[in-house]
């Protein structure tokens, strides 16, 4: 038998070199490239012939004639994360869920089993990061002590792989991905060898067997998903658990979803009981002030399929020599765009002005429909004068001045009026055909219609 070699494998791309390189030959990103053990064996030229000599060749067969079939998802008995997951978890399907230490990753999934079990199924919780008494102090305080989930501590593939088939639960969670080894493999668990073949095998164990399997990963400093790339390419679902440590809110997002929509949002609140859906996350996101001040403009923007309110709040204030210019939870390369545009196309000028500009919650706001709430609110806190009771704005500027469409106006329109909005300023591609109860809507063309509209005739 050969012996074991040393090889280079890619963390973003999972290609493999025989020697180290500063930038992968695959996917050409720089400083990838980590040292492991390739295992003995035949060489790949050897390999391929043997197998390609034994297998016989698969069947083929065309679009056409192959039926399609509706999903039967299982809903987690959490509304919420049931959103994110595009209705339930379904059969046979992969979720990798990653987020930072101790957000409620390992709760959110020991109740989402409990509730599954609780509706006569079956389930199955690999714990290889705690033994199964901390995983019962973790159930009494959440409050199900009582609960029938099954739980595996273990962090060894082969034994993980003939409990689930041997149990054959309806939906298995891996507490987590970087805990689990291979015997086969000499590397460390947690390496890139061990990460890729564990997940690939439970992955293929999910497919043949019906199993539907949530992996739970480790994430970076900088926030990504450790381990390589190719983990979230093989698994059907990625989902991101964000949420800041001094608030008690949390967000699961989809990013990627073969099974729903991508983007979409569940928000969470963590209580002592552990985490509870929020029904109306719109309240998050604004600030309840008595009365109107200056520099807050509310806007509508998307979280996959749910329109959500956020409130944008603006500080403009006298600056010194150098003006700063600073965004939370909005693109800071966007503002200083926005200031440029709103000096050359409305004549209002900020040059000798610090700006800050924060979305209220902690929420990330990445769709540019936040221009124009953005503008308003700068515009607000400038003059000093608050924009009238129940306001909000969206829409995208372009360099040019001019006011663009958002996407999906309608829906974000009728969310505003349901929550008692009664004041827009919209794009004018965006005003709709059919008057909705409560609400006057202004549309605009041009940033400096929207700023005279909103300075002469609503302040």
């Amino acid at each position: 038998m050969a012996k074991d070699k040393t090889i280079y494998t890619c963390t973003s791309c999972g290609g493999t070199n025989a020697k180290w390189l500063g930038k992968c030959p695959h996917c050409e990103e720089w400083n990838t490239l980590i040292e492991g053990i390739e295992e003995g064996g035949s060489s790949g030229k050897n390999r391929y012939s043997s197998a390609k000599s034994l297998a016989p060749a698969s069947e083929v067969s065309v679009l056409s004639q192959i039926e399609a079939q509706d999903v039967d998802r299982t809903p987690t008995g959490i509304e919420e994360l049931d959103r994110v997951l595009g209705g339930g978890i379904v059969p046979a399907g992969v979720v990798l869920i990653g987020g930072d230490p101790g957000i409620g990753k390992s709760t959110l999934l020991l109740q989402a089993l409990d509730a599954v079990q609780r509706r006569g199924g079956h389930t199955l919780y690999v714990t290889g990061e705690e033994s199964g008494a901390q995983v019962a102090m973790r159930a009494r305080r959440l409050g199900l002590e009582q609960s029938g989930v099954s739980v595996l501590a273990e962090t060894q593939l082969e034994k993980i792989i003939a409990t689930l088939e041997t149990q054959t639960p309806s939906i298995a969670v891996i507490d987590s991905i970087q805990t689990v080894y291979s015997e086969q493999l000499s590397s460390a668990p947690g390496s890139v060898s061990q990460v890729r073949e564990c997940a690939a095998h439970l992955t293929r164990l999910a497919k043949t067997s019906g199993i539907s399997i949530i992996l739970v990963g480790h994430v970076t400093k900088e926030g990504a998903l450790a381990g390589p790339r190719v983990l979230e390419h093989m698994v059907d679902t990625v989902l991101y658990f964000e949420g800041e440590t001094h608030s008690s809110f949390r967000l699961v997002r989809a990013i990627k979803n073969r099974f729903g929509a991508v983007n979409e949002i569940g928000v969470f609140a963590m209580t002592e009981k552990g985490l509870k859906g929020v029904s109306n996350p719109s309240a998050i996101f604004l600030s309840q002030h008595s009365e109107p001040v200056p520099g807050s403009c509310v806007m509508v923007t998307l979280e996959g399929s749910r329109p959500l309110l956020v409130e944008i709040q603006a500080l403009v204030d006298q600056s010194g020599p150098s003006p700063r210019r600073l965004s939370v939870g909005l693109d800071k390369d966007r503002l200083a765009m926005l200031l440029a545009v709103l000096h050359r196309h409305a004549g209002v000028a900020c040059m000798d002005q610090d700006v800050f500009v924060n979305a209220v919650g902690g929420v990330r706001i990445s769709e540019p429909a936040a221009d124009l709430a953005v503008l308003l609110s700068i515009q607000s806190s400038l003059r000093g004068k608050a924009l009238p009771k129940g306001f909000i704005a969206f829409g995208e500027i372009g360099l040019a001045g001019e006011v663009r469409p958002a996407p999906r106006g309608q829906e974000r329109l009728k969310e505003a009026a349901k929550l008692g909005f009664s004041i827009a300023v919209i794009p004018k591609a965006n005003a709709p055909k059919k008057k909705i109860e409560g609400l006057t809507v202004h549309a605009v063309e041009r940033v400096d219609e929207a700023m005279n509209l909103v300075r002469e005739a609503l302040f």
